[in-house]
């Protein structure tokens, strides 16, 4: 594997220089931060990223208001307690967008946050704690456990949370192969992502920084050179708070 210094410094080159690298690496959130974040605005994060995957963001970002407006800010109290008949109704609600099967996953993963809140004492104190050394577990946790959580939108819900991860972009991957790191093109087998947590474990070791910069540096150092501004506004305009 290619030591990380020569992807660092092929990304500063792309961007304009270190201080302009520097504006798009924001910090992960601290243990304590991901702990003291209530449950619904987990819950509402996940289903932003659900959401997210099939339609363009720009359509979610719109209408976002319209779902805390519909799903009564995430609650979880009112959420679980709805009738079969109430949740229906959600089929025909244009304050959201009306997908069915997109719907019936934020049932399910209230259900989920509130299973795990009963054992953990909240959602946030059980995330907060997993380690980012096995950020392949916590991803094959939630598939497992909550509904629609495979593949990318469960990388996108731990990014816009906070929690210090990786994201397998189309950049990322291509990188990561060039770099060394043995993974095909897609990176879905249990094989490939072991590989790729390894790499980014060795990486953190190696550097010291947080996984999402290392995740983030490796992404600019390859593929089409998106301007610094318009990355800056990418991810903040995701995050539920």
């Amino acid at each position: 594997m290619k030591k990380f210094k020569h992807i660092h410094q092929a990304a500063i080159k792309r961007k304009g220089g270190e201080k302009a690298l520097a504006r798009l690496l924001t910090k992960p959130s601290t243990e304590k931060q991901l702990k003291a974040v209530a449950d619904e605005r987990y819950l509402a994060q996940i289903t932003r990223c659900v959401f997210n995957a099939g339609f363009h963001w720009r359509v979610i970002t719109a209408k976002w208001s319209g779902f805390e407006e519909a799903f009564h800010g995430f609650d979880l109290g009112q959420l679980l307690t709805k009738s079969p008949e109430e949740w229906e109704a959600y089929a025909e609600d244009t304050r959201i967008i009306r997908n069915w099967q997109k719907i019936e996953t934020v049932f399910h993963n209230a259900a989920m946050i509130d299973e795990v809140a009963a054992e953990h004492g909240s959602f946030g104190a059980f995330f907060a704690q997993w380690p980012v050394t096995d950020q392949v577990g916590l991803m094959k946790f939630l598939h497992k456990n909550g509904a629609r959580l495979g593949g990318k939108t469960a990388q996108w819900f731990l990014r816009f949370t906070g929690k210090d991860s990786f994201i397998l972009t189309g950049d990322v991957i291509a990188a990561l192969i060039a770099s060394g790191v043995e993974t095909n093109d897609k990176a879905t087998s249990q094989r490939d992502l072991k590989n790729i947590q390894n790499a980014f474990n060795h990486w953190q070791q190696e550097t010291g920084m947080p996984i999402t910069h290392l995740s983030k540096i490796l992404s600019y150092s390859v593929g089409d050179n998106v301007p610094v501004g318009v990355l800056e506004g990418y991810q903040s305009s995701q995050t539920v708070t």
